[in-house]
């Protein structure tokens, strides 16, 4: 995988709020592959934490960062209203955009953002969970044929636009219109770690899950998130998906080489640093048997698995930028958060919601 003609894939990012760190990470994790050339950050104290915690420059307005540096590309780790404007001004500049999700916040932003830019093929969107190692391992199970054609997938991974992306992605939807059902409910649940760190006591808080049917016809998905997810130590992530052929249930991997042989294996993490190994720390990637089924392409990188699937959104955007193909069209982007849209629809009103051909889905 090449990153860029140089080899080393320079971006600048507007915004430093938490998401902005992920970026950050994998520049500092893998020097020689990534630099952040610069970023803007309207506040001064703000700015400065980022100087001092990974080296690099910040600026106060967009004008400023674009005086200073020439990125591949810039990401915009920015609030959703706020970030449509800032993904037109910079197309308008004539820069390549990586955005963060959700590319705009309601089906109007969408259209209005499409209108504007989708067209010039200058933006992608950060949409990271399709390059999460586990969920490319699994989708390379999902699209190698192994299964047959899969027409159902159960995914309890992600919340919204993020787990509308796996549910079509394992299943190979692009634009179909699709019939939703959804509900949600609350629950009890003890409170677990957040963003700023484990919790100091015990404290029983409510838990919202949001359980949605996606029926395409000929192939099912269910989506199932409960808010508590990403962070909870007793809220666990679910994967299942099959086809004529087989099934794959979280790392299990069953399925058909001949109608009157069944085999079984598993999806198997394999890192270095475990034991005597002196390789370092890091994820090599997943073997189902004795084959490779995804390598990291971040590797010796020392990073968490959504960092590395960050990083790899960064390396496809720096080719894409080269001519290579598309990380994660606009398009396909808007269609995800679309989606999850009704989802709150469906859910709200109780009622079946269907969707309509969007202008992004020529």
């Amino acid at each position: 995988m090449v990153a860029s003609s140089e080899g080393l894939v320079t971006f600048a990012v507007v915004g430093g709020g938490w998401r902005s760190r992920f970026y950050l990470r994998v520049a500092q994790a893998l020097p020689d592959r990534f630099c952040c050339v610069g970023m803007v950050v309207r506040d001064p104290q703000k700015g400065l934490s980022q100087e001092r915690a990974f080296g690099v420059t910040t600026h106060r307005t967009l004008d400023a960062l674009l005086a200073a540096c020439s990125p591949t590309f810039v990401v915009t780790s920015v609030p959703w209203a706020a970030n449509p404007g800032l993904v037109g001004e910079l197309v308008d500049r004539g820069q390549w955009v990586l955005s963060e999700t959700p590319p705009a916040p309601d089906l109007d932003g969408l259209r209005a953002l499409w209108s504007h830019v989708g067209e010039t093929g200058r933006v992608q969107v950060a949409e990271q969970y399709i390059y999460q190692p586990r969920h490319a391992a699994r989708l390379e199970v999902a699209r190698s044929g192994m299964l047959g054609t899969v027409t159902q997938a159960q995914v309890s991974a992600a919340h919204g636009y993020h787990g509308v992306s796996l549910v079509r992605h394992y299943l190979g939807i692009g634009y179909e219109d699709v019939a939703i059902r959804a509900r949600e409910w609350s629950a009890p649940l003890v409170a677990g770690p957040g963003r700023d760190g484990p919790p100091t006591e015990e404290r029983l808080g409510t838990s919202t899950q949001t359980l949605a049917w996606l029926d395409w016809g000929e192939r099912f998905g269910v989506f199932d998130f409960t808010g508590d997810q990403y962070f909870s130590w007793v809220r666990s992530e679910r994967v299942l998906l099959r086809g004529e052929r087989g099934e794959v249930n979280n790392a299990e991997v069953r399925w058909l080489p001949r109608f009157d042989e069944p085999a079984m294996a598993t999806l198997r993490r394999e890192t270095a640093g475990a034991g005597g190994n002196l390789e370092g720390m890091y994820l090599k990637g997943f073997l189902l048997g004795p084959r490779w089924v995804r390598r990291n392409p971040l590797a010796p990188g020392r990073l968490a698995d959504d960092e590395i699937a960050v990083g790899t959104v960064m390396l496809r955007m720096a080719e894409y930028v080269h001519g290579g193909g598309a990380p994660y069209p606009l398009a396909e982007a808007c269609q995800d958060h679309y989606l999850s849209l009704l989802i709150a629809e469906a859910a709200r009103t109780g009622e079946v919601v269907r969707s309509e051909r969007q202008p992004w889905a020529a």
